[in-house]
This record gives C-alpha cells, sequence and structure tokens, in this order.
C-alpha cells in the first residue's frame, strides 16, 4: 500500500470545503484512503497548522474546531502520529481554553512526562496534572495533584 504524508491545506479543503474544486480533490484523496488504496499519515505539526488556520483565518470557535477535528482523526485511512495526545490536546484547547500549541505541549506532558512545564504563561495553571515553573522565580511553582478527569 502507498503511503503519503499530507499537509494541513488538503485537511482544510476537505473540512472546509473552500474552494469547491480543491475540495472535491481531496475528497477523492480521503476516498482512496478510506478503501484501502493509500494510507495517508497526519503529523501533530499538520494538525496544528489546522487549527490555527480555522482558528485565526476561519474564525471557528474553539468547540468546533476540537470536535470536527476530533471526529476527523478517526477516519478510516488514516495514521495518525501521536492520535491520543492529539485528541487529549483538543480537548484542552477547548475545555481550558489553551492554544492548541500549549495544549499539545500539555498533553504530552500528561501522557508521556515529565509533569513539569517551564514557562511563563499562567493558563498552564489550569490544567489539572501539570506543574508550571515560572523562570527567575522559585517560590512561582504551582502544583496541582487532582486526576485528568476522563470522560470516557
Amino acid at each position: 500500500m502507498k503511503e503519503v504524508l499530507i499537509d494541513a491545506n488538503l485537511i482544510l479543503r476537505y473540512l472546509t470545503k473552500d474552494p469547491p474544486d480543491m475540495a472535491e480533490a481531496a475528497l477523492g484523496i480521503f476516498n482512496k484512503a478510506r478503501s484501502g488504496k493509500i494510507s495517508l499519515h497526519i503529523l501533530p505539526l499538520t494538525v496544528a497548522e489546522v487549527v490555527w488556520v480555522l482558528e485565526s483565518f476561519y474564525g471557528y470557535p474553539k468547540v468546533k474546531i476540537a470536535e470536527t477535528i476530533s471526529q476527523f482523526l478517526l477516519c478510516e485511512g488514516l495514521e495518525v502520529h501521536e492520535l491520543d495526545i492529539l485528541v487529549e490536546a483538543l480537548r484542552l484547547f477547548h475545555e481550558k481554553n489553551v492554544d492548541f500549541a500549549d495544549a499539545f505541549l500539555a498533553a504530552t506532558a500528561l501522557q508521556k512526562g515529565p509533569q513539569v512545564i517551564c514557562s511563563f504563561d499562567q493558563h498552564f495553571d489550569k490544567i489539572y496534572g501539570i506543574t508550571r515553573s515560572e523562570p527567575g522565580n522559585s517560590s512561582r511553582h504551582r502544583r496541582i495533584t487532582y486526576p485528568i478527569k476522563n470522560d470516557g
């Protein structure tokens, strides 16, 4: 089976149906993947770009982005690298209202460790299980030790 890495623009054309001719071409590629003719590989960086474009250019709300991309990543014929981390990052992105890149960093820390993130960004304090270490201020460590809420 032919294996192919796909770019964010293919996913964006498929999800937004914009422009229609490119959306139709993208649909053809995804149909080939569903039928087992090709295997499409999706990297986390590609997903991050899709999230950024949907939010910044198309103005989609975080909840719609998280739901749509989470469902898309589970489609047959896709080989999604770091799938579990991406799904958790999309949940944190929406539920905790953090940037996707930071949500991905937190999801990686929670699943693979270390669970300490050195950052000035206080939004990491909203994420259970993460310890934020602020540079230059040894007294500014915040640790939340509650378990992560698992909805499924």
